[in-house]
């Protein structure tokens, strides 16, 4: 049983972490406005480049001018999942459901009889998908999930690496696999293809796929120009959808730990007066037996 000296350091240690929980919890709810809004305002242009590209794809002939960035190599058979998580922990199940979401993509491509490859963005992704998937970790970018600002250089410079790895010949398909920020409680694991870009079907019987294009210059000067910046859009839409969604997750998961240590607080505070007066009681019955013995 511990004695009353060891309950009070007990409910000093936890009211101690109480003031770092509150005060993490802050922190991340100031961040989150910051990242809420950039995630928001790069929504409607990724998602509009994203449509626009798909409609491209469907009426562009596979041609060997068609740039393939837009309609791939021809090939299927080596996947590339970028798996982006957070530098950082304390953000409950934020970079598990992540990993998760890209194990068992893993799985499903392996069963189809494909070949996997990760490139990992953020330092927690790598250190839990290195213990089981080591060996196909293809490369490793840190330093960028934690920043304070995304920039829209840092997703440049993660698609130009993207679009290195492609031109080598290192895979046929890229899959981003990120937490779509929802809410503050919720994210939704997400894939999002970009090498190449997803044709759009037509979404009913007799509708046209998409709009007809026509391209002023020239058809490959647009493309050129458009396609590599259409994957640092994705990517850094990615990058601002993790950042909204980690800032929530730890939000919340500090105001749990928060609410939990005050129950703490009150159980050991409880027990600690229980255990006092039990001991003062006894003092009491121990001396006034003395007294009647004498």
């Amino acid at each position: 049983m511990p004695s009353l000296k060891d309950l009070r350091n007990r409910i000093a240690s936890v009211k101690q972490t109480r003031k770092i929980t509150s005060a993490m919890k802050l922190v991340a709810a100031s961040k989150l406005r910051r990242a809420q809004a950039q995630a928001e305002a790069s929504r409607p242009y990724a998602t509009k480049m994203s449509e626009v590209l798909a409609n491209v794809a469907a009426q562009v002939p596979d041609l060997p001018e068609t740039p393939r960035l837009l309609l791939g190599n021809g090939r299927d058979a080596v996947h590339l999942l970028v798996v982006m998580t957070a530098d950082r922990g304390l953000c409950g199940g934020f970079n598990s459901s992540i990993v998760r979401a890209a194990r068992q993509r893993i799985a499903r491509l392996r069963a189809d009889g494909k070949e996997v490859k990760l490139l990992c963005v953020g330092r927690k992704g790598r250190d839990m998908l290195r213990r089981e998937y080591g060996d196909l970790i293809l490369d490793y970018i840190g330093g960028v999930a934690g920043k304070r600002r995304m920039e829209f250089a840092d997703a440049r410079m993660i698609a130009e690496r993207l679009a290195e790895l492609f031109e080598a010949g290192e895979f046929d398909v890229c899959t981003l696999v990120f937490n779509r920020f929802r809410s503050v409680i919720t994210q939704v694991a997400t894939y999002n293809q970009i090498i190449p870009v997803e044709r759009r079907e037509a979404e009913e019987p007799g509708e046209e796929a998409g709009a007809v294009y026509e391209f002023e210059p020239d058809e490959r000067v647009i493309l050129g120009e458009l396609l590599p910046r259409n994957l640092a859009v994705q990517v850094y839409r990615a990058l601002v959808e993790n950042a909204a969604g980690e800032q929530g997750a730890r939000m919340a998961a500090m105001d749990n730990a928060t609410r939990n240590s005050g129950e703490m607080i009150h159980r050991l505070t409880l027990h600690y007066n229980r255990t006092r007066q039990a001991q003062i009681t006894k003092e009491l019955i121990e001396i006034i037996s003395g007294a009647e013995a004498l």
